[in-house]
């Protein structure tokens, strides 16, 4: 069904909310909040209703429906002063008031349709995507609904990242069995890329593969392969749309950026410099942090509420506070702590917000930890599919001590993008948990892995250097310290441990005695 009220619709299959054909960015919740608040219009809907309908029943503060309810006005140009189109009755519970008009929810793709996926790619300022039912390559055509349930599962998985923007299937769905022209569909639903694939079946083997295309140029960006029993339908489905989804993101934010660096737009919005500041982060090294710091900020003077900056820059400066590659005061500490907070207040919906504040909080509040591992578990609820998510958070748990929790965490990062430029990240874990059961050989053959990938991770080097102590090759760990302090010339055990917490009281002794043995100063 689709609802007409003043200037905007809200379309309920398609879960969108509009204005003049622009889309409205909602979280989930509060579209649900507004969604219910306009189908129960011609009664006085309570508290319990709500939580109900929304929450299905849990139990959530009131600081949490309130929030949902003022965003949710906020939406339509509403406030809790002027109650002109969801009015409050004290000690009854709310109504929309509005006049509604209600519309015939139809399958074709109208011009208001397209125009809404256009606006909607402008206001949002994300990556954009559809997914296309899968071709069916078996010969018969009982099979259809295979490529259709695997793409279905695919946007749901998609719709679970805060960073894209992913089309309904009744939209995408439409060109189902049509000889198209890629580019055509990225004009009509308004995208930049389209996920297309093929299935392909036989008695004994089932073949999936999967391509992400440019719509504007039609250039192939990723594409892969998976192979599986017919028995186990269902988990296959599931392993690739697991798989897809933790590849698309980090794939579409590098595509972003070359878009970014082909267009060169006159003038940077906050999304623009974020992705910029991305591309620097990437790099790491001392000075590329400290350039994507700048362009955090610089997106900050555009939009001081971007949670996404916000959060990026907590999580950058922590970075840069874990390498020691920039000397941070108690007051630079607490102002990134903060932003972490302040992006998590604004975006409590958003994955990629919740982990990167959570590393943040984490490496630098000291007292709330424990609050930054809630926020890791949080953001992969929302999103289980994230493989830096999956590996921040198994980083944290190793370093406290559930090696076995924080090893399963990487090694699903590793199966869900074993292809990710940030694989040392995910390295650097194994080793981690490595260390804390004592198989030194394992610990120094993972940390040299995370090495080849990244000779600067000051993680792997500190590891490698304990490691290598413990097997009796001093002189190899005397090297591996010599390269640590290339990296960090300042760095000293008592350093290390004022900067770095290590909750695991025999981690710390070991790391202790054998980076001075490594020749680390104390």
């Amino acid at each position: 069904m689709i609802y007409r009220f003043g200037p905007f619709t809200l379309d309920a299959t398609r879960r969108e909310l509009s204005t003049d054909g622009t889309l409205v960015a909602v979280e989930p919740q509060v579209f649900d909040v507004l969604k219910f608040l306009i189908e129960a219009r011609d009664r006085v809907v309570t508290r319990d209703d709500l939580l109900e309908a929304v929450w299905h029943g849990r139990i959530v503060s009131e600081a949490t429906l309130g929030s949902r309810i003022n965003a949710a006005r906020a939406a339509i140009g509403d406030t809790g002063a002027a109650q002109q189109l969801i009015r409050t009755l004290p000690r009854k519970g709310l109504r929309f008031v509005a006049p509604v008009q209600e519309v015939a929810d139809g399958s074709a793709r109208t011009e208001e349709a397209i125009g809404v996926a256009h606006g909607a790619l402008r206001f949002a300022r994300l990556p954009a995507i559809a997914v296309l039912p899968f071709s069916n390559l078996s010969g018969d055509p009982a099979q259809d609904y295979f490529g259709q349930g695997m793409a279905e599962e695919i946007i749901v998985a998609l719709s679970r990242s805060s960073g894209l923007f992913v089309i309904a299937s009744n939209s995408s769905f439409t060109y189902r069995g049509a000889s198209i022209d890629i580019r055509q569909v990225g004009q009509e639903l308004g995208v930049g890329y389209v996920l297309a694939g093929s299935v392909r079946r036989s008695a004994t083997r089932l073949r999936i593969t999967g391509q992400l295309i440019d719509a504007a140029s039609g250039a192939y960006i990723w594409s892969d392969r998976f192979d599986g029993d017919p028995e186990d339908v269902f988990d296959l489905q599931d392993r690739v749309a697991e798989c897809v989804a933790a590849v698309i993101e980090p794939t579409l934010q590098r595509a972003e950026l070359g878009r970014l660096q082909r267009e060169r737009p006159v003038q940077l919005d906050a999304y623009d410099l974020t992705l910029r500041a991305y591309a620097h982060l990437a790099a790491f090294t001392a000075e590329s942090l400290l350039a994507a710091l700048d362009h955090f900020d610089q997106a900050l003077v555009v939009d001081p509420d971007y949670a996404q900056a916000l959060a990026a820059a907590a999580y950058t400066r922590a970075q840069c506070h874990f390498q020691g590659w920039m000397h941070q005061t108690d007051t630079d500490r607490r102002a990134a702590v903060s932003a972490g907070w302040r992006a998590v207040e604004i975006a409590p919906e958003d994955a990629q917000v919740l982990w990167m504040a959570a590393f943040a909080i984490w490496n630098m509040a000291g007292v709330d930890r424990e609050r930054a591992r809630i926020l890791f578990r949080r953001s992969l609820l929302i999103n289980p599919n994230s493989a830096m998510a999956l590996t921040l958070a198994g980083w944290i748990e190793t370093m406290c001590g559930n090696r076995d929790e924080g090893r399963a965490m990487a090694l699903r990062a590793q199966k869900l993008n074993p292809r990710d430029p940030r694989g040392w990240l995910m390295s650097g874990v194994l080793a981690l948990a490595s260390v804390i059961d004592e198989d030194y050989a394992e610990a120094a053959r993972t940390a040299e892995q995370a090495l080849a990938q990244n000779g600067r991770f000051a993680v792997a080097l500190r590891v490698l250097a304990v490691a290598l102590v413990k097997l009796g090759q001093t002189e190899q760990a005397r090297i591996a310290v010599s390269t640590l302090l290339r990296v960090e010339p300042d760095l000293t055990v008592s350093a290390f441990f004022a900067r770095i917490p290590v909750p695991l009281a025999s981690m710390a002794r070991t790391y202790a005695e054998s980076l001075q043995i490594a020749g680390l100063p104390e």
